[in-house]
């Protein structure tokens, strides 16, 4: 990937909106990288625009692709679903313009509004300033999956994402079991053992539906009334619902707060009824529980795939690096889990 300089970036920025926006003058303020984003790179900024005589003002962010990856994702695919959930008046950001072109910013990008509020799950769960939202919040994330799962993928002209094939938990476990295969540098014996366990207890999966594929406390902007906005959606695809159920219940999610296994705020009891409230559909406890085994399967083979990303060169991140240290916690939970 082009290395470019925070001020060359603003330069090809301001081109970039004044021409996708056909706006007549364009300045950006404020330009500065963002903490976090370890698969891609978030700029935010303020922009200002003027056309036919007046003038708006708008915050917004960048997020950009560093270069290489060993799991790559789509820039304008997730741009697309994320303007589907906007329409669907799913709490997400605006979403403004999208670019493929590497002469733009040396690699593809989108940019989209700047939602106020925190990320930073520890304070979420340890701040007494977030306990209302941590009393709401369960409920909150449950009713909004319930309106992810009811996008309709053609209406929205996403129906571009994988297809799950006859059976989407069957097609999940065969795609990151190839992962681990290409990506693993030494033997890990309790993914081994995670994978013959799940190849035992493939689930039916009947339903088929958007899935925002990385949902979790990590990706959501709160405030201390709860949930503000959904974020990252590079990861989204069809299958089956109960993967992003599952996938809730991880324990990294949790933060240390493990008495509450639903992101370190509330049990799967709660989270399963309040989901079911929602979306008009029934939570089979063992399909949720085959779910959690492999989101945590699947977290572990991301630490190693960050960790890759690092050690091959693609980009050189302590931030990726330390990630790939906590491949040994998923293999002790899974051990528990499949005891």
């Amino acid at each position: 990937m082009e290395r470019i300089d925070p001020a060359e970036m603003v330069q090809r920025l301001t081109g970039f909106i004044r021409t996708e926006g056909r706006f007549e003058n364009v300045a950006i303020e404020n330009f500065r990288k963002m903490p976090g984003g370890a698969s891609r790179e978030i700029w935010s900024f303020d922009c200002t625009m003027e056309r036919g005589g007046g003038t708006t003002r708008r915050a917004m962010v960048l997020r950009r692709d560093p270069g290489a990856h060993n799991i790559s994702t789509n820039r304008r695919h997730e741009f697309m679903v994320i303007r589907a959930a906007f329409e669907e008046r799913i709490p997400v950001p605006e979403v403004f313009w999208v670019s493929e072109d590497p002469a733009v910013l040396g690699s593809a990008f989108f940019i989209m509004e700047r939602v106020d509020g925190e990320t930073i799950a520890r304070r979420l769960l340890r701040d007494d300033a977030y306990a209302p939202a941590r009393d709401v919040m369960p409920t909150q994330l449950a009713e909004i999956l319930a309106k992810i799962h009811r996008i309709d993928p053609v209406k929205h002209q996403i129906d571009f994402l994988p297809e799950p094939g006859d059976n989407a938990a069957l097609t999940e476990v065969k795609r990151y079991e190839e992962n681990f295969r290409r990506l693993a540098l030494e033997p890990h014996p309790a993914f081994e053992l995670a994978f013959r366990w799940l190849l035992k207890r493939i689930p039916r999966t009947p339903r088929k539906t958007l899935v925002h594929g990385d949902y979790r406390i990590g990706n959501v902007i709160f405030g201390p009334e709860g949930v503000r906005s959904i974020l990252d959606w590079e990861l989204a695809h069809l299958g089956d619902p109960m993967e992003d159920v599952g996938w809730m219940c991880v324990r990294a999610w949790r933060f240390g707060n493990d008495q509450k296994p639903v992101g370190g705020l509330g049990t799967r009891e709660h989270f399963f009824r309040a989901y079911e409230k929602a979306s008009g559909t029934s939570v089979d406890p063992e399909a949720a529980r085959f779910w959690e085994v492999f989101g945590n399967l699947r977290w572990g083979i991301i630490t190693i795939s960050q960790a890759r990303t690092h050690i091959d060169g693609f980009v050189k991140s302590i931030e990726l690096a330390s990630i790939g240290r906590r491949t040994a916690e998923t293999e002790l939970e899974l051990l528990n889990l499949i005891e």
